[in-house]
C-alpha cells in the first residue's frame, strides 16, 4: 500500500512517533453528533418555590510552601564565616559545615563531600566541586577522574595515605555546572579554615576556579599551570600553590597530559626540598 507508505513517513518526519489511540480515527468522515430538536415553548407553568440554597463556605487560601533555599545575604555569609573559625579541628570543621543551611547547594545534592586521604599530610589537593560519583559517595575524586589523579599520584611515588584531598565547594552543583561566585564565596570561609586546620606544606590547584579560589590570580590555568603561586591564609601563613590542569579536562585533552607530568615533577621536587 504506497499511499499508507507515505502517510506514515509523511507523519514520521513531522515528528508524530506516538499513537494516541488503539484504534486509527478518521477525522475527516467522522459524523458530527446530532443535535437535541428544538422545542416548542410551552404553557408558563405557575411558579413553584424553590428551596434555599446554602451559600458557600469561604475557601482559605493554601499556606504557600515554603521552600528551603533562598538567596544568601551578608548574614549568611557571616554565619559561615563564624562556624568556620570556631571549629577547631577538621572533623569539628566538618559538623559545622554539615549544618550550615546558608548555599543552597545543599538542598540538591544527595551527600557532603568533605575530604579524602590524609589530613597530615604535606600537599593538600583542591578540586572546584564533586561531581555525580563524588555526590554518591561522599568522597571527592573517585569517579573517572579521580582514578587518572591516583594514577598521576602513584607516577611520582605517592598515594592517598600520602596526600590530602578536598574542594572549594563541598556539594554537587545541580547537573554539574558550574558554581556560581556567590557560591564560592560563601562556601570560601569553610575550605580557607580547612586548609588551616589541614597545615600542608603546599598545595595543589586542580583547575582553573580552584586556582582563582586559592591565588586570587586573573589569568586563566592555561597561563597559570606549571608556575608557583601564594596562598595567604587568614593567620597570615604564606603557602606554594602549584596550579595545574584538572583530571577531567586531561581526559578530554589527552595530549594536554605532557603539561600537567611536568607540573607532577615539581610537586615532587618540591616535596622532596621539604623532606631534606
Amino acid at each position: 500500500m504506497p499511499d499508507l507508505r507515505e502517510l506514515l513517513h509523511f507523519y514520521a518526519e513531522a515528528g508524530v512517533d506516538t499513537p494516541l489511540e488503539d484504534v486509527p480515527v478518521d477525522r475527516f468522515t467522522a459524523v458530527e453528533p446530532t443535535r437535541a430538536p428544538a422545542q416548542s415553548p410551552a404553557a408558563p407553568r405557575a411558579s413553584v418555590p424553590q428551596p434555599e440554597r446554602s451559600r458557600p463556605e469561604p475557601q482559605v487560601a493554601a499556606a504557600p510552601i515554603l521552600n528551603k533555599t533562598s538567596v544568601p545575604d551578608d548574614t549568611k555569609i557571616a554565619l559561615a564565616r563564624q562556624l568556620a573559625s570556631s571549629a577547631t579541628t577538621l572533623e569539628q570543621l566538618r559538623e559545622q559545615l554539615a549544618s550550615f543551611d546558608g548555599c543552597n547547594l545543599k538542598f540538591t545534592a544527595k551527600n557532603l563531600v568533605f575530604a579524602d586521604g590524609n589530613p597530615g599530610a604535606p600537599v593538600m589537593f583542591v578540586g572546584e566541586a564533586p561531581g555525580r560519583e563524588e555526590d554518591l559517595e561522599g568522597v571527592p575524586f573517585i569517579g573517572r577522574s579521580g582514578q587518572l589523579l591516583d594514577r598521576m599520584l602513584t607516577a611520582i611515588g605517592l598515594d592517598r595515605t600520602g596526600v590530602y584531598i578536598a574542594n572549594t565547594i563541598p556539594w554537587r552543583p545541580p547537573g554539574n555546572r558550574t558554581p556560581t561566585p556567590l557560591e564560592t564565596e560563601i562556601c570560601r570561609p569553610f575550605f580557607e579554615r580547612q586548609i588551616e586546620l589541614a597545615s600542608p606544606k603546599l598545595l595543589v590547584a586542580l583547575g582553573g576556579p580552584a586556582a582563582k579560589a586559592l591565588t586570587h590570580a586573573p589569568e586563566g590555568i592555561l597561563r597559570l599551570r606549571g608556575n608557583w603561586k601564594t596562598h595567604r591564609t587568614a593567620a597570615g601563613v604564606d603557602i606554594p600553590v602549584m596550579p595545574t590542569l584538572h583530571p577531567a579536562y586531561l581526559l578530554r585533552n589527552s595530549a594536554q597530559k605532557r603539561f600537567a607530568w611536568r607540573d607532577f615533577i615539581a610537586i615532587k621536587m618540591q616535596l622532596r626540598a621539604f623532606t631534606q
